[in-house]
């Protein structure tokens, strides 16, 4: 079997599942975040149409505040108080302030090697570096908040064999999206894609994190990676649950088989207005760009701030460039600012802000009709971060710093 197969087998309570079976299966962790039309109403519905007054088990789930932080009016600060209390309520963990809730989920334990998570966000995906079959199921996560078992078809897996090693420059922003280009968009839907090969051992764990949080935009419903190492010592000495970590068995059937060579890799840029849009980072050095945003739930971690801060140490922002550099945690930020990132990006200008999902969904900086970005959020799609008329290219941390130096699409390489 799959590592996946395994994990939602003990879920399920059988020997074993084959992908195709449906099944049903208890999650060991139901994870959300409070946004407007969703966890509000999934409280509402569970005590109205359900007649579910409080959650079983409260253990098993997790709330985060991550969106509207800081809150800029009364409304939004009236959901997050409806969240409080019905964690409070209930008896359900909540996380308020402590970073971008996928990230989060991770430094406290959620990351669970062999554990079942699901989630409405798929972005949760990124769980999967630690061995979790994390899943992203939208609205349908209602059941899990009323049921003990979610419904699953067991999905079939697609394996990535990387090898080799990245060259000077070449980030995982960049493995992921060749992955994208080499393939498509759509080649791994409703079914999970899993990370192998020799090429992991050359990548941080971060990094992996990186790749693996963005698996949706190959159609994936997840993304998992055989624990291992430093990302499994990591996860056991975090986690809330006892469970016994699982791995791919050698025979284990995959629906297809890819391979990656990391050293082929150039740095890579994604043009708007899709994230299927991949192209060389060399084809578009000297376009004229007003604003980089260096953050997510993606590319916000310790080594993208590492790598900015070296570039920027010495030099400053170009005058009119607004660069915004928001870390993926506190936790994050706290270590950044130990090791003296944070002061050497605010020295060259950088505005540098504490955790929170908003830089990336536009609620905050947003540009003007015109504008353009580089940026290491997740989508750049027409209106993310601001007017439909603005445009988002998507690139690894290096490249928005090197960026923000020139005021244009630049090549990081220079500065290294």
């Amino acid at each position: 079997m799959t590592i996946t197969e395994k994990i939602l087998a003990r879920a399920a309570g059988l020997e074993s599942v084959r992908a195709g079976d449906e099944i049903m299966a208890k999650p060991d962790f139901v994870l959300a975040y409070d946004f407007p039309g969703y966890t509000d109403v999934y409280f509402q519905q569970m005590k109205e149409e359900f007649g579910i007054d409080k959650v079983a088990e409260p253990e098993r789930y997790g709330i985060f505040i991550d969106h509207m932080v800081p809150v800029a009016t009364p409304k939004e600060e009236e959901l997050h108080k409806g969240t409080r209390q019905w964690c409070a309520d209930n008896g359900v963990a909540l996380y308020e302030r402590k970073g971008i809730g996928h990230q989060v989920a991770a430094e406290v334990g959620y990351a669970t090697p062999g554990a079942f998570v699901v989630h409405f966000d798929g972005h949760i995906s990124q769980l999967g570096t630690f061995g979790t079959l994390a899943i992203g199921m939208r609205r349908n996560v209602l059941e899990a908040f009323v049921r003990e078992k979610v419904s699953i078809k067991v999905p079939e897996t697609v394996r990535v064999n990387l090898h080799g090693t990245l060259r000077p420059g070449v980030m995982a922003r960049d493995v992921f999206h060749h992955i994208v280009r080499v393939l498509g968009p759509s080649s791994c839907r409703f079914q999970v894609l899993e990370l192998g090969g020799d090429g992991l051992d050359g990548l941080t764990t971060e990094g992996i994190q990186s790749i693996t949080c963005l698996a949706m935009f190959t159609g994936a419903l997840t993304a998992i990676v055989n624990p291992e190492g430093e990302r499994l010592d990591y996860a056991l000495e975090r986690a809330k649950k006892q469970l016994e970590p699982v791995r791919s068995d050698p025979d284990a059937h995959y629906s297809a088989v890819h391979e990656i060579e990391l050293g082929d890799l150039e740095p890579i840029i994604v043009v708007p207005p899709t994230p299927a849009n991949t192209r060389n980072l060399s084809e578009f050095v000297g376009l004229d760009v007003q604003s980089g945003y260096l953050g997510s739930c993606a590319s916000g971690r310790l080594e993208d701030i590492e790598v900015a801060a070296k570039i920027l140490k010495g030099r400053q922002v170009r005058q009119g460039f607004m660069l915004h550099v928001i870390p993926t945690s506190h936790e994050i930020m706290a270590e950044a600012g130990r090791r003296g990132y944070i002061s050497t990006l605010a020295e060259a200008g950088a505005y540098v802000s504490t955790s929170s999902c908003d830089f990336c969904y536009g609620r905050i900086a947003t540009m003007t009709e015109g504008q353009r970005a580089v940026s290491t959020g997740t989508l750049n799609v027409k209106g993310r971060m601001g007017s439909p008329d603005s445009e988002i290219y998507l690139c690894n941390a290096a490249t928005v710093a090197a960026s923000a130096i020139e005021g244009r699409i630049a090549d990081p390489r220079k500065y290294m």
